[in-house]
């Protein structure tokens, strides 16, 4: 890792260390009277800590490793999705070219950098493939309701959860062997304006903005968060090759997507009838959980990326 990419962790570690400070602390002012709210904070910076780790060992290792490690991410959060999902008998041969097929040859695409056929691989490829393969068995039952589902769940949890590593294929000119900082870019602004979105719902949130599909959001939360987020973006231009007021609207344009990201996620999440997709992460929820806003913001910042500074 470069000097930058050790700045940006060593910032992000003294975040972590100030927020477990302050989660001791409001933990030690409850005397031992369970309190839900502030269990939760203390366990979602834990589990914030590992997820950090995890990932600056992978920076660490370079190019094959962060790879490997959204290839993981992805094999967990598909089988999130598809175990929310009821399949029978004659789907198997459609879950298996899923999990044992589409997926690793998209990450092996990613890793060869062979753009042309990574980008339509799933969409067309394996869009036309997966039905055909589940109607081999020759069961209509539901026919179209649950090829769709396979299709849906690797579209989100492997094509758009793909173009995250695939960022470290992009040639920037002036940029070269930085990439791994517009991965951290995307995670860390996105995943910022989740944080923030909560906390500023928590403090001042009153009006629900889909009280149906989310109740926790709120519109104080959603304004407060998105422009917080966008400013940490801003911020972090000098990690980008993006100026000053490039990182600030792209930062405002991932966190909207990312906003429309959970939207989405939950609508799912509550037409299955759970509230979260597992139990995998703790404080988090499943693996899911702490994708869904990423799964929307990085296909379009990867193009954003490729078609305006490659």
């Amino acid at each position: 890792m470069d000097r930058q990419t050790l700045m940006l962790f060593a910032g992000i570690g003294a975040f972590l260390l100030l927020a477990s400070i302050i989660g001791l602390v409001l933990k030690r002012r409850t005397h031992g009277t369970p309190n839900p709210v502030i269990d939760n904070l203390n366990a979602r910076i834990n589990a914030w800590w590992v997820m950090v780790l995890v990932i600056g060992i992978a920076f660490w290792l370079g190019t094959g490793a962060v790879i490997l490690l959204f290839y993981t991410v992805s094999f967990y959060a598909l089988r999130e999705f598809l175990t929310l999902t009821p399949t029978r008998r004659s789907d198997y041969p459609a879950l298996v070219a899923a999990f044992y097929l589409a997926l690793p040859l998209q990450y092996l695409l990613i890793y060869y950098d062979w753009y042309g056929l990574f980008s339509i691989f799933i969409p067309v490829y394996v869009f036309l493939l997966l039905p055909i393969l589940a109607s081999l068995g020759g069961d209509s039952t539901h026919f179209l309701e649950r090829a769709s589902k396979v299709q849906w769940g690797l579209m989100i949890a492997v094509f758009c959860v793909s173009h995250v590593p695939a960022l470290l294929t992009l040639d920037i000119a002036g940029y070269e062997g930085r990439n791994l900082l517009l991965i951290a870019y995307l995670v860390i602004v996105v995943q910022m304006s989740d944080v923030l979105q909560y906390v500023c719902g928590k403090l001042f949130g009153k009006r629900k903005i889909a009280p149906n599909l989310s109740p926790s959001k709120t519109l104080e939360g959603f304004i407060g968060g998105i422009v917080l987020a966008s400013l940490i973006g801003c911020a972090l231009w000098w990690i980008t090759p993006f100026s000053v007021w490039q990182s600030l609207l792209i930062a405002l344009l991932i966190n909207l997507l990312g906003f429309a990201g959970g939207i989405v996620m939950s609508a799912i999440k509550r037409d299955r009838g759970v509230k979260d997709w597992g139990h995998m992460i703790e404080g988090h929820g499943g693996m899911l959980d702490r994708l869904d806003s990423v799964c929307f913001a990085a296909p379009i910042f990867f193009h954003l990326v490729r078609y305006g500074w490659t």
